[in-house]
């Protein structure tokens, strides 16, 4: 009823010629208007200052006009710091047909992310981060199969993750982290997806080897309680440039292959991985993060070439290889933690001078300990390991 009486207003203006600026369409106008209502500045925020309906609405803040249709809305104010908005979602943003952007900056938009929302078949950019949304994603959002971009990061959504999600063509960026979500990760089709942050939710489950689409270059999947081998789903992901698995309980060992990879930053810390890592004839990566596994066998030299390498809290034996001490001292490794693992030892001067920039922490080994060097608060006191559990995992 109030949507039709709004209609018959704004007929009326445009009837008798009361607006002098250029106007969009009226399904625009009034969903412009419902939107405004449902949204208010917080305190501090001036952004629907300039929201005065008497004037073209494409003249608005964050406002951007196609001709006579709404083509991106980017609510709140963009610079760093802003307050924000407050409020709930109007579904009227799936009345703006033309709509291929949507964003709204950090804020507290509270409520559910609305269905209407996929009434909007043009959208390509959905990014609503670090606000109070709460509820499931809606599986309708599959039906946006022009989507590219979907950030719902930082929220409070719960359920699992929709399959439609997974079944968008053009997908690109999917970044869901720090909500709740739980159940497992679905197939993804798309072939030009490039990045999936999932960390800090709930999610479950395998992740079956063909899932991921070689394209991906970012995996964050930290944080989350997975299960299951990872070897067959890496071997695929010859692209990645960024990978952190940490904190999940995945199994199994991991292929030596995926050393060769160009990736900058590799965490798989706190997982229950078997198996020694297997060596590999090329390590071009930046950094490795393998540490809180149940990772075993002896270092690869090999591994001595990347900058920042976390191998603590697993359960490697024998010798440091000699190239680890090389490189640290030559300072073209920046950090080397290998605490708390079964190391039977190392060639290392105790008058060695272990450049500023580099930092090597060896407590809790099978050994003792050459050089006393500043190791993270985590470490703990404990130089070394009782000789019990050392003779229980020699050899």
């Amino acid at each position: 009823m109030r949507f039709a009486t709004l209609f018959c207003v704004l007929f009326l203006l445009l009837r008798f010629g009361l607006f002098v600026d250029a106007i969009i369409v009226p399904v625009d106008f009034l969903a412009l208007q419902a939107i405004r209502k449902s949204l208010d500045d917080l305190p501090g925020s001036n952004f629907f200052d300039s929201w005065d309906f008497t004037s073209d609405p494409c003249s608005f803040a964050g406002v951007f006009c196609d001709g006579d249709k709404v083509t991106a809305l980017n609510l709140g104010d963009q610079k760093a710091g802003s307050p924000g908005l407050s409020g709930r979602l109007d579904p009227a943003i799936g009345k703006l047909s033309a709509l291929t952007e949507l964003s709204i900056v950090p804020g507290r938009i509270m409520g559910s992310l609305p269905h209407a929302i996929s009434q909007a078949k043009n959208l390509r950019f959905l990014a609503i981060s670090r606000n109070f949304l709460s509820g499931e994603i809606p599986a309708s959002l599959g039906e946006l199969t022009g989507l590219k971009t979907l950030d719902l990061s930082y929220n409070q959504l719960t359920g699992s993750i929709p399959p439609s999600i997974g079944s968008l063509p053009e997908l690109s960026n999917l970044i869901l982290c720090h909500n709740h979500l739980n159940g497992s990760i679905p197939q993804f089709l798309s072939q030009t997806l490039t990045r999936i942050d999932l960390k800090r939710n709930n999610l479950t489950g395998v992740i079956p080897p063909t899932s991921l689409p070689p394209s991906m270059q970012y995996l964050s999947l930290a944080w989350n309680q997975l299960t299951g081998r990872v070897d067959r789903v890496l071997l695929r992901l010859n692209q990645l440039n960024y990978l952190d698995l940490s904190l999940n309980r995945f199994t199994g060992a991991i292929p030596g292959q995926i050393f060769a990879f160009p990736i900058t930053n590799l965490q798989l810390q706190r997982n229950f991985f078997y198996g020694a890592i297997q060596p590999a004839n090329e390590v071009t990566i930046p950094t490795i993060d393998l540490s809180y596994n149940r990772f075993s066998g002896e270092l690869s030299p090999l591994l001595s070439n990347v900058q920042n390498l976390y191998l603590n809290n697993n359960r490697f034996t024998g010798q440091v290889p000699v190239s680890f001490v090389d490189r640290l001292l030559a300072a073209n490794i920046q950090t080397l933690y290998l605490q708390h693992n079964f190391l039977t030892g190392i060639q290392i001067s105790p008058a060695a001078d272990i450049p500023v920039s580099s930092s090597l922490c060896l407590q809790y080994n099978c050994m003792v300990l050459p050089v006393q060097t500043p190791c993270p608060v985590k470490a703990g006191s404990q130089k070394t390991r009782p000789t019990t559990q050392c003779n229980e995992w020699r050899g």
